[in-house]
C-alpha cells in the first residue's frame, strides 16, 4: 500500500515539472512578442519638410496680410485725425457762437436805445433851452457808444451796407427806391440794422435797393 502511494506522488511531481517549461516559454514568448509589437516612438516619425513652392506661397500670403493691416491702420489713423479736427472745430465754434442767441436779443435793446437817442437829439436842439433834455441826450449817446464798444469787443459788429451791393446772405429787401445818383442794385437805405458775430450773420439788415426809375 505504501509503495502505491509513493508511486502516485512521484508521478504528480514529474507531471508538474513537465508542464512548467511550457508556462515559462509561453510567458517569455508573450514578453518578446509584446516588445516587438509595442508603440513606436513618436520622435521616430518621418518628417516632411515644406517644398519651396509652399514656402513662397505662405510668404506671399503673409505679405498680403501685412499690406492689408497697414492700409487699415492708415485709414483708422486718418479717421481719427478727422474726428479730432471736427471735434476741435466744434469746440471752437461753441466758444465763439455760444452767445449767439443772447446777442440776437441784445441787438434789439440796441435798436431801442438808438431810437431813443435819436428822439432825444431832436428834442435837445439848440432852439430848445431845456438843459435836462440835453443831459439826457448826452447820457444816452455815451451809453450807446459804450454798448457798441462792448459789441465789438465780443465780435459783434453792426453792418453798414448803404452804398454797397445787395447780398442775400446779409440783407433782406423790404422796399425799392428810385436810383437817384446811385447805381441800380445798390443799397439806398436801411430800415433795420443788421449784425454779424465773428463774421457770421445773426440778423439780416432790412434794406431798400435802388432801381431805375420808369418814366
Amino acid at each position: 500500500m505504501k509503495s502505491i502511494l509513493g508511486m502516485k506522488k512521484s508521478l504528480q511531481i514529474s507531471l508538474c515539472f513537465r508542464g512548467s517549461p511550457r508556462v515559462f516559454s509561453t510567458a517569455a514568448q508573450q514578453r518578446s512578442t509584446g516588445d516587438e509589437c509595442g508603440p513606436e516612438d513618436p520622435h521616430d516619425e518621418p518628417k516632411h519638410p515644406l517644398s519651396d513652392c509652399a514656402i513662397k506661397h505662405k510668404a506671399i500670403k503673409l505679405e498680403e496680410q501685412v499690406r492689408d493691416l497697414t492700409e487699415r491702420y492708415r485709414k483708422a489713423l486718418a479717421d481719427s485725425e478727422n474726428v479730432r479736427r471736427r471735434t476741435q472745430k466744434f469746440v471752437e465754434d461753441a466758444k465763439l457762437f455760444g452767445i449767439q442767441s443772447f446777442c440776437r436779443d441784445l441787438v434789439e435793446v440796441a435798436d431801442i436805445l438808438e431810437k431813443t437817442t435819436e428822439s432825444a437829439a431832436e428834442e435837445a436842439e439848440p432852439s430848445n433851452p431845456n438843459p435836462t433834455l440835453k443831459k439826457i441826450y448826452e447820457g444816452l449817446s455815451l451809453i450807446e457808444a459804450k454798448l457798441q464798444s462792448v459789441f465789438a469787443k465780443h465780435g459783434l459788429q453792426k453792418m453798414n451796407p448803404v452804398g454797397g451791393k445787395y447780398d442775400p446772405y446779409d440783407h433782406e429787401i423790404v422796399c425799392h427806391v428810385p436810383a437817384e445818383g446811385m447805381q441800380p442794385g445798390t443799397i439806398a437805405l436801411v430800415t433795420q440794422d443788421g449784425y454779424k458775430l465773428h463774421g457770421r450773420t445773426i440778423r439780416h439788415a432790412l434794406v431798400g435797393v435802388a432801381v431805375e426809375s420808369q418814366e
